[in-house]
């Protein structure tokens, strides 16, 4: 069977490191091109998965009519998602976006307009962590009953301590300054790199509904041009829930689980679960078994363990996109988050956008 042919397009976003390396190690799919206007930033990857010269593009339109690809992965800055979208939409394609969906709602609805009858998918790492998936198994299960109650914590030391693979870096103050993490005209802040995350799969968690209302506040170094915490409390029709993110925890939760740990925890009208990213457990309490007891996580299976393998198995099988890289539930959580932006601006609670 011929090799699925997917192209890395913008090395903003160290993730596509990552991305790219799943479609290295994918039995039925190549690189064949990459494409960035700054050739230096695409060095690792070069190096990393043997790319020949001629798979290496700074222009985006050649890049693509040379490689004819199947799937293209975009991960630009958070202001640029929708017109690297739109521009690559333009060709026969399916899209994976690396989150957040977009810098604001109207951009994640262009993103939307303009891969009508194409895949667009939006991936959210958390999204293939075990612990987070066993819970929506168990929610699907009616193990807890009804969710009430969702509360996420979420972050790391800081976007800049780690690269591609999650190699360890100590960022200088020069480094802050001249990065787009670092600047809120380009979709920087722990926000808006953590909120998504909570609001998808919160969203995800209660089967696609939507809160009524929005609080934000934030913290974080004042003489930042981006917040480094944030906490949104979100009023839903059956209660209150929170999301809170944070660059500056103690440790990155990849190698040492902060305390607060990052994950989820899930109250149901019948009990409550816990999720922690990377755990080998979610832990549950019932009305039945009140004694909190752990249940192992579910084992993946190969076509759903990572966002590349998912994309092409739905490419291969016909299969829409669904959960929380579906871009019509996402957007439900991109209006938590625009909400959230407003909400600490005003210093007020409002009303989800629409």
């Amino acid at each position: 069977m011929t090799k699925w042919k997917v192209v890395g397009i913008n090395f903003d976003h160290m993730h596509m490191g990552d991305l790219l390396r799943m479609v290295h190690e994918h039995t039925n799919a190549e690189i064949v091109g990459i494409c960035d206007a700054d050739p230096t930033r695409m060095e690792a990857v070069i190096s990393n998965f043997n790319i020949p010269n001629t798979s290496v593009f700074s222009d985006l339109d050649e890049c693509m009519l040379q490689t004819k690809p199947d799937l293209v992965i975009v991960c630009p800055a958070p202001k640029d998602h929708a017109d690297y979208v739109e521009r690559v939409a333009k060709y026969d394609c399916a899209i994976l976006v690396e989150k957040p969906f977009a810098a604001n709602l109207a951009d994640a609805d262009r993103m939307i307009q303009s891969t009508k009858n194409k895949i667009l998918a939006i991936n959210w790492p958390l999204a293939w962590y075990p612990p987070h998936v066993t819970v929506k198994r168990l929610l699907n299960e009616g193990l807890i009953g009804e969710v009430v109650e969702i509360h996420f914590y979420d972050g790391n030391r800081g976007p800049l301590y780690h690269l591609a693979d999650k190699k360890e870096n100590i960022p200088t103050s020069q480094e802050k300054q001249n990065s787009w993490w670092y600047s809120s005209e380009a979709g920087g802040g722990s926000l808006l790199d953590y909120l998504g995350y909570g609001a998808t799969l919160g969203t995800w968690y209660q089967n696609g509904l939507a809160p009524i209302e929005i609080t934000t506040t934030l913290g974080g170094d004042p003489n930042l041009r981006v917040d480094e915490h944030s906490i949104t409390v979100a009023r839903y029709k059956h209660g209150l829930s929170k999301f809170e993110t944070r660059w500056g925890t103690f440790t990155d939760p990849w190698n040492t689980q902060p305390l607060p740990k990052c994950g989820f925890v899930v109250v149901g009208t019948d009990g409550a679960m816990s999720s922690y990213d990377f755990e080998d457990h979610v832990t549950v309490q019932t009305r039945s078994q009140p004694e909190a007891y752990e249940i192992p996580i579910d084992t993946l299976a190969a076509n759903a363990a990572d966002p590349v393998a998912y994309v092409l198995h739905c490419l291969e099988t016909g299969t829409p996109i669904t959960g929380p890289l579906d871009p019509k539930l996402c957007r439900i959580g991109q209006q938590i988050v625009d909400t959230a932006i407003f909400s600490a601006k005003e210093k007020r609670t409002v009303e989800l956008l629409k």
